[in-house]
């Protein structure tokens, strides 16, 4: 660590739903169920029809389904998968835990830890450090994980592991002899009895046809999503299937949204305990579009999709002409692993990610942008929606600053902080107090944008992004990584407290496209940001005047905040001193950091790097069991 000072203190997106129950209303004309705008198909022909009238073409993202035959797709893809708390005796004190959206809802990553060891997916292994105390840190277990792991969950003595893989399935095809054989990707949850962190023992697990797309655990229960595009073995569908170790397989029900949409993927939701061993997991199966959005707080979950048509409006924008530019959400409430369907709702302009939405006393605030054209030209503006828990809305703000879209949100109480972007930053701040009366209170015009928001208390929140500047041609250019902290006490004027500009044009951080990699704990006066520095190298040996080159230093930068004096830097954590010009890839660059008691812990593809936070001395450096050669794409698996 270099100038260390002594501290003084997650579209696609698809939580598309597991086991809708409640009682089923009848449609009149095709005797179907249905709840809201989704409607379960009565059988496996009808699904089949449907695809063949309907589907315009899979989403597919690498990798691949095939079946010898196919006459709907000779090539079906799917995408490949890649809070400081008290802790027990033995122990740190306290550590930090994943950053989520939502306390008491966990978010799936390849890293947890419980204040003694840390659980880690390196590569194609999952890795147990004994991490406190950090002089004597220690990897105590290395478990092969089949085909490639993706995730975890953590919970007490049980962890879950989230890793995809293809296997050949023998389907039954009408008018065949003998079974086809179709090659599909699956996702396997492996729950693990960690009792003994140097034996870890599966005592269960979960398949589930498709790619692992996303997660959630709200107590012992996880609700797991996985996707697969439609799979077609001559002219018959290839259903999505749910297995609990070598019981028969589980076919969902299916249900399709009334609206139309463009194209349809099969998403399917499953609900289990990882404290119960047996029993089959709630499941059921959705053909959505590929532009999905999940929220989820502690009492419901939130399934957001995109519904364009030609995003063509006839004329000026108005309430009605943005309609082909909408989002659908349904509302689901949870409880001890059971989802029961409550309603849906629909809203102008598309979600950016899952900060885009939030629950507060029981309503749902919406921030979209619409984007489209109209005769005159291309529309772009934001909008803010709250819904009531029938899903209907009650307040709008419409039209926030045309021709602009957003960039980051985040909802903090009664407030919404949102920025948008085209040239310079506005900021403004929201008033959601009357929930049927949202209004803008202020905004702030700076140079750059925050890809991301966090709070630091009730008056000042922290963005992270890129700083920009205009160029010799009258555009923008992007520069440097960007940290900001916003004094929003005034909320008709919110004024900037500090900015730190990191590197040069190229700069990179894990944080701007993943929260999780945001470390900041107010009660330690401690922020932390992964960095990919690109860096200015002068050549006074050359001929011409300002000669330069460039070089990469991947590793942290540890600041402490404080609203008086904006960010002081308490030191860097160094992964690699030098690295090529453009190394977003390299197995050093840090991903994760975390903290047990006074030892912050960097965490990179290669290694675990651990630095005391009174004097920034480098106290050990644990290697992880990741192999670069043994991967061939141009970027890690995790």
């Amino acid at each position: 660590m270099r100038n260390w000072k002594p501290a003084t203190a997650v579209v696609l997106g698809c939580f598309v739903i597991a086991a809708i129950i409640g009682t089923a209303l009848a449609s009149e004309d095709a005797g179907e169920e249905t709840r809201g705008d989704l409607r379960k198909f009565a059988s496996k022909e009808e699904i089949e029809a449907f695809l063949a009238e309907h589907a315009q073409g899979g989403w597919s993202d690498g990798g691949y389904t095939w079946a010898p035959g196919a006459t709907k797709q000779e090539n079906v893809m799917d995408a490949p998968a890649p809070a400081s708390v008290p802790s027990a005796p033995t122990a740190a004190h306290d550590y930090s835990t994943t950053n989520v959206q939502v306390q008491g809802v966990d978010e799936a990553d390849f890293l947890k830890n419980d204040g003694k060891y840390i659980y880690i997916i390196s590569g194609e292994t999952l890795a147990i450090l004994e991490a406190f105390p950090e002089e004597d840190a220690k990897i105590v277990s290395e478990t092969r994980i089949d085909g490639h792991p993706t995730a975890l969950f953590l919970a007490g003595d049980r962890l879950v592991v989230f890793a995809a893989t293809t296997e050949e399935q023998m389907t039954a095809v009408e008018g065949s002899v003998t079974p086809v054989p179709v090659w599909r990707t699956v996702t396997h949850a492996c729950v693990y009895d960690i009792g003994d962190r140097r034996n870890p023992e599966r005592v269960r697990t979960l398949t589930f046809t498709g790619d692992y797309y996303d997660a959630r655990m709200v107590g012992d229960y996880v609700y797991a999503f996985t996707r697969e595009s439609p799979v077609w073995v001559r002219d018959e569908i290839v259903l999505p299937e749910v297995r609990t170790g070598s019981a028969p397989p589980l076919r969902p029900d299916v249900y399709r949204p009334e609206s139309p949409l463009q194209n349809y993927v099969f998403y399917t939701a499953s609900a289990f305990s990882v404290r119960n061993d047996s029993g089959t997991p709630d499941a059921e199966t959705f053909l959505l579009g590929y532009d999905t959005t999940l929220f989820a707080s502690q009492k419901n979950l939130y399934i957001g999709y995109r519904n364009t048509g030609s995003a063509y409006f006839s004329g000026t924008p108005s309430d009605s002409d943005d309609a082909r530019d909408r989002t659908i959400i349904h509302r689901f409430a949870i409880e001890q692993g059971k989802i029961d369907y409550k309603a849906m709702g629909e809203v102008p302009g598309h979600l950016l990610n899952q900060f885009s939405l939030d629950e507060y006393a029981g309503n749902l605030r919406v921030a979209t942008t619409v984007e489209g054209w109209t005769r005159e030209g291309s529309v772009q503006y934001n909008n803010v929606y709250v819904l009531d828990p029938e899903m209907k809305i009650i307040g709008t703000l419409e039209h926030i600053a045309p021709d602009e879209r957003i960039y980051a949100a985040r909802f903090v109480g009664d407030r919404l902080y949102l920025v948008t972007f085209k040239r310079i930053d506005p900021l403004f701040v929201i008033n959601l107090s009357d929930p049927k009366h949202p209004g803008i209170l202020g905004k702030l015009k700076i140079p750059g944008y925050s890809d991301y928001l966090h709070p630091y208390d009730a008056d000042h929140i922290i963005g992270v992004g890129k700083e920009t500047s205009e160029n010799s041609w009258g555009g923008v250019s992007t520069r440097g990584l960007k940290i900001a902290l916003f004094d929003v006490s005034d909320v008709n004027n919110p004024v900037p407290v500090d900015t730190v500009v990191i590197g040069e044009a190229g700069t990179d951080s894990e944080a701007l496209r993943d929260h999780k990699a945001f470390l900041f704990v107010k009660e330690k006066d401690l922020l932390v940001i992964p960095v990919s520095e690109v860096k200015r190298m002068e050549n006074p040996s050359s001929s011409y005047p300002g000669s330069y080159s460039t070089t990469t230093w991947q590793g942290a930068y540890a600041y402490s905040v404080n609203p008086a004096s904006g960010f002081t830097l308490k030191g860097t954590v160094a992964h690699a001193e030098k690295g090529p010009s453009y190394s977003w890839n390299s197995p050093d660059a840090v991903r994760r950091s975390l903290f047990m008691d006074d030892t912050l812990y960097t965490v990179s593809a290669r290694s675990i790097v651990m630095t005391n936070l009174d004097d920034g001395s480098r106290i050990n450096e644990v290697f992880l069991p990741y192999r670069w050669e043994a991967y061939p794409t141009p970027y890690p698996v995790w």
